[in-house]
């Protein structure tokens, strides 16, 4: 349950039983609507107050200036930041002249939920005007998960206390006013008003506005239109000028009687087609949702969710929050990629304008691990995004003398947009992520026709980077120096674990696929000598190891840093970015987020038990977790290693990360890793779900108080259930199942499934479960945390 007294925990909803101005922005966030192609904030029907208005359409984009104190070879020219498009959310209400504002007047009750089942936001309110007419609200929004460009509100206001002369007026608007977010005032005036008005029209019921992007040259298109139900006697007519298209409808109800408007709005857009095309797109997506109609769409929306939570959900006897946080942040995971079609997951979803919009390591890392395994089409598409931008990343790695690809640190389009080498273009292991999720997704679908078609070509292009990148030293080691690993309070540090390893699993991986697959690969001009280059790479990949220490370094020569004075660092000088130079971070043993730890965790095949222990207990007092990518991954190392207690305390912190508003920036959008880091620490942490080369590995434990929990994994197609207890866990496979590339149910044939439970292998045949017993784990003390860093006790 969110730390708010005007929430309430619900399993299956996020409600909110009264309105709390204070905390309006925050909830815009939590609240948000999206299906990857668009979204739609939390904001109030009426549009003000408000925190931050936003309407996300994904690839849509501003490109501003990029300041320079001193300019220097390759970096970026300019950024690319998201832009708030048409807005077309707002249903303002007049009551006898008097505008809905929950400001004014007296708000007697109010209600907002957001269903994860239903995939609907709902509002109920009652509201006394400053007149002292009362009226009841109640409105039902849905962005649709099928019918990618559609959303949809569903309107209603009753007359309570006598008769009352309604009006709505439903709204299309263009460059609203925003609230101040950038420093730059070049930036600043980049982004303001970026839309340039080139068509309005009206028809009927139905009006259209197509804009283009100032400086990208990207044209969007909005549309609405309305049905409407009411008394005898009820008006509507329509206006547009270049930035604001309006529906109007009047009514006069009497006690009781209510007026009922459904508006649909299509977005659609494009870089390359005519006007005349952009607005043909949303006005036959309009012409699509009128023969659906509002019934229908929350029908496609339930029955859309069904498939999913048959197949992603958690359930947890034991604690009612967690519950609801990570179904929570699985219903915005699902909804962050479900229509993307190729297009990125941002950091933030299409939540909140965050980091500008862009994508970042996130994805592949974090959100990918939990859709591969929960909506596997999502991660194609995402990856296949990356496979349209490799033209950007060929050329990015050319300007920096290197072969292969380069992929971006941050971009919306797929151009770097990194203002700052050393903790953004130096973080090279963002190719290694990408390899990473093509891997996992090939070994969770075995899907030969992405692998030919995209998965080949990124682990070549990606391969080819480490070759150029890296180096033979005399001893036959290869070296990777002068990069930013996961950590980015240790920039520029030569063989960093995580990037050296991950880059290892990279280089072999597509001298693996080459070999599978010589028709392809010789398209892509891979030779057996080049090939035969990259299996040397990885066989000879220099690890670091400190044997005074008997630990792994996160980089070579990390152990050697000067200890940061954490008992002289303050409670409110974190996050430590934002308080000391970086000059003083990158030369002392102080680690912002999981690097070693993580390396532990996607690369625990290259530890044994000792190396993993050894390593997080080194880690735990030098991690200030000043990201929120952090928690997850410590969690799942706690876990494997018995610090059950702990691991708890971490899952808690990611799972809690947006809705408890940890990092007081949540009204910016979602941290998206944050949420996937909830199921990752659940699933990995304490299902201790590994899935590998050789196989698929659970080590399960539960926390204690907890009774039981169950999770839910596509495999193959096929949903397997496991179950976990304190003595025993339960593998089900689901018979006669499976769900197609886009989620379709599909015949498929029974066939059973190989696993191992700690050290048992067992066999699930379809339609059928085994069980076996959990091993009690062996205590350890618990390792420290920084002074006043540590996670709160859950």
């Amino acid at each position: 349950m969110i730390d708010h007294p005007i929430f309430r925990n619900a399993p299956w909803k996020l409600l909110e039983t009264e309105l709390d101005l204070d905390v309006l922005k925050h909830c815009e966030s939590l609240f948000a609507l999206s299906n990857g192609h668009f979204g739609w904030r939390g904001n109030l029907d009426e549009g003000e107050p408000h925190g931050l208005p936003g309407t996300y359409l994904n690839g849509v984009y501003e490109l501003r200036p990029l300041p320079y104190a001193e300019a220097g070879y390759g970096y970026p020219d300019s950024g690319e930041t998201v832009i708030n498009v048409t807005n077309g959310k707002v249903i303002r209400l007049l009551v006898d002249d008097e505008p809905f504002d929950v400001r004014y007047g007296k708000l007697n009750t109010h209600e907002r939920e957001l269903d994860l089942r239903d995939g609907v936001l709902r509002r109920r309110a009652e509201w006394e005007s400053p007149a002292g007419r009362t009226v009841r609200v109640r409105s039902t929004r849905l962005v649709s998960l099928t019918q990618r460009s559609i959303a949809a509100v569903c309107f209603e206001v009753e007359a309570v206390d006598g008769p009352a002369r309604v009006v709505l007026q439903s709204e299309l608007i263009a460059n609203e006013e925003l609230p101040p977010a950038a420093a730059d005032p070049r930036a600043a005036a980049a982004l303001s008003s970026p839309l340039e008005g080139d068509l309005h029209e009206v028809f009927d019921d139905q009006v259209t506005m197509v804009h283009t992007v100032r400086n990208s040259r990207i044209r969007v298109a909005a549309a609405m239109d309305h049905t409407v139900e009411g008394p005898e006697g009820t008006r509507g007519t329509s206006v547009s000028n270049p930035d604001l298209g309006r529906y109007t409808v009047a009514s006069v109800l009497k006690p009781g009687e209510t007026l009922r408007l459904v508006k649909f709005v299509a977005y659609g857009w494009s870089a390359t087609r005519s006007l005349p095309a952009v607005r043909d797109q949303v006005d036959a997506a309009l012409s699509a949702v009128r023969q659906t109609g509002w019934e229908g769409l929350l029908a496609e929306q339930r029955a859309c969710l069904d498939g999913f939570w048959e197949c992603a959900d958690v359930e947890i006897e034991g604690d009612p929050a967690i519950q609801q946080a990570v179904r929570f942040a699985l219903f915005h995971l699902f909804q962050s990629g479900v229509r993307a079609e190729q297009r990125a997951i941002p950091a933030k979803g299409l939540t909140g304008s965050g980091y500008d919009g862009h994508a970042f390591w996130d994805t592949e890392t974090f959100v990918h691990q939990v859709l591969t395994y929960t909506a596997p089409y999502a991660v194609s598409n995402a990856l296949r995004w990356r496979h349209s931008t490799l033209t950007d990343a060929r050329e990015r790695a050319e300007q920096l003398g290197l072969a292969g690809a380069a992929f971006p640190w941050r971009t919306i389009s797929g151009q770097e947009c990194s203002g700052y080498w050393p903790a953004g273009t130096a973080a090279f292991h963002i190719n290694a992520d990408i390899a990473d999720a093509v891997l996992r997704y090939q070994r969770a679908t075995h899907d030969a026709l992405f692998e030919r078609e995209a998965g080949l070509e990124l682990l070549v292009s990606t391969a080819r980077l480490w070759c150029s990148l890296g180096h033979f030293d005399g001893a036959g080691q290869f070296r990777i120096e002068g990069v930013t690993g996961p950590d980015e309070y240790s920039a520029l540090a030569d063989n960093n674990l995580y990037t050296n390893l991950m880059a290892q699993q990279n280089l072999s991986a597509a001298a693996d696929a080459a070999q599978r697959d010589p028709e392809t690969a010789d398209q892509l001009d891979v030779t057996p000598e080049e090939a035969d280059r990259w299996r040397a790479a990885a066989k000879g990949m220099f690890i670091p190891y400190d044997e005074s220490r008997g630990v792994h370094p996160q980089a070579e020569g990390f152990t050697e840093h000067e200890f940061w004075d954490f008992e002289n660092t303050k409670p409110d000088q974190y996050p430590l970015l934002l308080n000391f130079p970086y000059f003083q971070l990158y030369r002392k043993q102080v680690i912002k987020q999981a690097d070693l730890v993580l390396a532990l965790h996607l690369r625990g095949d290259a530890f044994d038990a000792r190396d993993k222990a050894r390593g997080f207990e080194y880690c735990e007092p030098l991690t200030v977790r000043d990201s929120s990518l952090s928690a997850c991954s410590q969690a799942v190392i706690a876990a494997e290693v018995g610090h059950l207690r702990l691991a708890y305390d971490y899952l808690a912190e990611a799972a809690l990360m947006d809705i408890d508003n940890l990092e007081e920036n949540t009204a910016d959008g979602l941290h998206l890793a944050a949420l996937a880091g909830s199921w990752i620490a659940l699933v990995a942490g304490f299902g201790g779900m590994r899935h590998r080369e050789d196989g698929l590995l659970f080590a399960p434990r539960l926390p204690g108080g907890w009774e039981r929990l169950c999770f839910r994994l596509l495999l193959d197609g096929r949903v397997l259930t496991v179950e976990v207890r304190e003595d025993q866990a339960t593998y089900s496979l689901a018979r006669d199942r499976t769900l197609g590339a886009q989620g379709d149910p599909e015949a498929s044939q029974a066939v059973s499934l190989e696993l191992r439970h700690h050290d048992r292998r067992l066999t699930v045949a379809a339609g059928e479960s085994v069980s076996a017993p959990i091993p009690q784990p062996v205590p350890h003390p618990a390792p420290k945390q920084p002074p006043g860093r540590e996670p709160r006790h859950r």
